[in-house]
C-alpha cells in the first residue's frame, strides 16, 4: 500500500518506519526542515530502541521517504495517517488541535481518488467530525473517509508494540474504510486484533486508557507514602495485588511520579473534556494534583538528605522521563532538578540517551555527566531519577563520592547491599 503519515515524532516516525518495514511505501512529512533534512541525510532524530536499524533499512530499500512537501506525500496515498502533536493549552490544559486541522486542510487540498484519513494523534471526541468538516469544505469533490486510530505505543518499547500490538483500535462505521484498513494491517505476519468502534468511542479509549494507568501509578505512589508511615514495604504490598488477576501487576511500581508526552497531557485534557461536559472526574482530578504534589516532595527528600552538609554536590542518574527513551517532555527528573536549583544546590546529571534533550530545558544550568562514574566524582548525594537498566550494575564501591548518600526513587540498588558498602541509602515506601 501507498501510505503516508504527517508528522514525525516518537509517534509518528516509528508508525512509518513500522509500515515500511512491512513492504508498504510509505513518505513522512513534516514541516520542520531541519528534521526532514537530517533524516534525508541518514540522521535518526529521536531515540527508540531498534529504530535506526529499520530506518536505514527502509531508506536503502525505497520503502521509506521524508519530505516538507504535502503535495508529493498525499495524491497516491491509500491511507494517511496524522500523527502530529497536540500539546496543551498552558492555561486551561486542553489538548491544543491548531496542528491537527491544519494538517487537515493541507490534505484537503492535494486528495486524488478515494483515501483513508486515519486520525493516530490523541484527539478529544469529536475531532474527527471536525477534521470531516475541514476536508469536506475545503475539497467538496473529494472521494475519503476519516477514521480514528489511536495509538498505543509505548515510548522506549515503540518498535516492539507496533509489531506486536496487544490490540488495534479503529473508530469507523464505514465498510470502505474497514477494506483499506484490513489491506493495512494484513502485512502482519500475525493479524492483530482490530477492534473497531464509533470514532467518537475510539478517541475516548486513549484518553480513558492513558488516564486509567495514570490513575494508578499516582495510587501506588500514595500506598508507599502509607508504607513509610506504618512500617508496611510497598514492593511486598505490591506484588500481593499484581497477583490478583483482577489488577495486575504492572503500573505497580512506586516512583517519583508520572511523566513524558502523555500520561500528564492526557489526563489534563480528559480532566478538561469532562468539565466542559459537566461529568466530575474526581478520581483523575486528584491523580493530576497529586502527582504534581509528588514530584515536590521528592524534591524535598533530597534536600532533607544533604542537611548539614555544606555546599553539597548532587549526582543524577536519569534525565528521561522513563528509561528507553530520549524523551524529558513533563519528565519528572527535570522538575525534581528545577526545584533542587532553587535551593542552590550543585548538580552533575548522566542519562545514556537524553542528554541532549535535556540540555536543550536545562542549557547550562547545571553540568552534564559522560558516565555514572563521572557523576558521582566527589558528589555528596547520588539520586536515581529514571529506571535505566544501565544503572542497575553500578558497582557502588567503585564510586567516588566525598559522602556515601543515596537517594533511590526507582527502587535500583539493593538497600541492604548499599548498606554494607557503606551508604546511607533512602529509598521509597520502606
Amino acid at each position: 500500500m501507498n501510505v503516508c503519515v504527517i508528522g514525525t515524532g516518537y509517534v509518528g516516525l516509528p508508525t512509518g518506519v513500522g509500515f515500511a518495514e512491512l513492504g508498504n511505501k510509505t513518505i513522512c512529512v513534516d514541516k520542520i526542515e531541519e528534521k526532514i533534512a537530517a533524516l534525508n541525510d541518514g540522521k535518526i532524530t529521536l531515540f527508540e530502541e531498534g529504530l535506526e536499524e529499520l530506518f536505514h533499512k527502509n531508506v536503502a530499500n525505497g520503502n521509506l521517504k521524508f519530505t516538507t512537501a504535502t503535495s508529493e506525500a498525499v495524491p497516491n496515498a491509500d491511507i494517511i495517517i496524522i500523527a502530529v502533536g497536540t500539546p496543551p493549552n498552558p492555561a486551561t490544559k486542553e489538548a491544543d488541535m491548531r496542528y491537527i486541522y491544519e494538517a487537515a486542510s493541507e490534505i484537503a487540498e492535494h486528495l486524488s481518488g478515494y483515501t483513508v484519513i486515519a486520525t493516530k494523534s490523541t484527539v478529544p471526541v469529536g475531532v474527527g467530525d471536525e477534521v470531516e468538516k475541514i476536508i469536506g469544505g475545503k475539497n467538496p469533490k473529494a472521494d475519503f473517509d476519516v477514521v480514528s486510530m489511536p495509538e498505543f505505543l509505548r515510548e522506549g518499547f515503540a518498535v516492539y508494540d507496533f509489531f506486536n500490538p496487544d490490540r488495534v483500535v479503529i473508530g469507523t462505521n464505514r465498510d470502505r474504510a474497514k477494506t483499506v484498513i484490513e489491506a493495512l494491517y494484513g502485512s502482519y505476519k500475525q493479524k492483530p486484533n482490530i477492534l473497531y468502534t464509533s470514532r467518537k468511542s475510539a478517541e475516548l479509549i486513549k484518553y480513558a486508557s492513558n488516564a486509567f494507568l495514570a490513575v494508578k501509578i499516582h495510587y501506588i505512589n500514595e500506598i508507599a507514602n502509607l508504607c513509610e508511615k506504618v512500617g508496611a514495604n510497598v514492593y511486598e504490598a505490591a506484588k500481593g495485588m499484581g497477583l490478583d488477576s483482577r489488577i495486575g501487576s504492572k503500573f505497580l511500581n512506586p516512583g517519583p511520579g508520572y511523566g513524558g508526552s502523555c500520561f500528564p497531557k492526557d489526563t489534563n485534557a480528559l480532566a478538561y473534556l469532562a468539565r466542559k461536559a459537566n461529568v466530575d472526574l474526581t478520581i483523575v482530578e486528584t491523580a493530576i494534583k497529586g502527582n504534581d504534589n509528588r514530584k515536590i516532595d521528592m524534591a524535598r527528600r533530597i534536600i532533607d538528605a544533604a542537611k548539614g552538609i555544606a555546599g553539597a554536590s548532587i549526582a543524577i542518574l536519569g534525565l528521561a522521563f522513563k528509561g528507553g527513551t530520549d524523551d524529558v517532555r513533563e519528565s519528572p527528573a527535570i522538575e525534581i532538578i528545577a526545584e533542587l536549583l532553587k535551593n542552590g544546590f550543585k548538580i552533575k546529571a548522566y542519562d545514556p540517551k537524553a542528554t541532549q534533550s535535556a540540555k536543550a530545558v536545562l542549557g547550562d544550568r547545571i553540568e552534564y555527566a559522560v558516565s555514572v562514574n563521572d557523576a558521582a566524582k566527589d558528589a555528596d548525594i547520588l539520586v536515581v531519577l529514571t529506571e535505566w537498566e544501565e544503572f542497575k550494575s553500578i558497582s557502588l564501591k567503585e564510586l567516588q563520592m566525598r559522602t556515601k548518600i543515596i537517594v533511590d526513587l526507582r527502587k535500583t540498588f539493593d538497600k541492604r547491599i548499599a548498606q554494607a558498602d557503606g551508604f546511607t541509602y533512602i529509598g521509597i515506601g520502606e
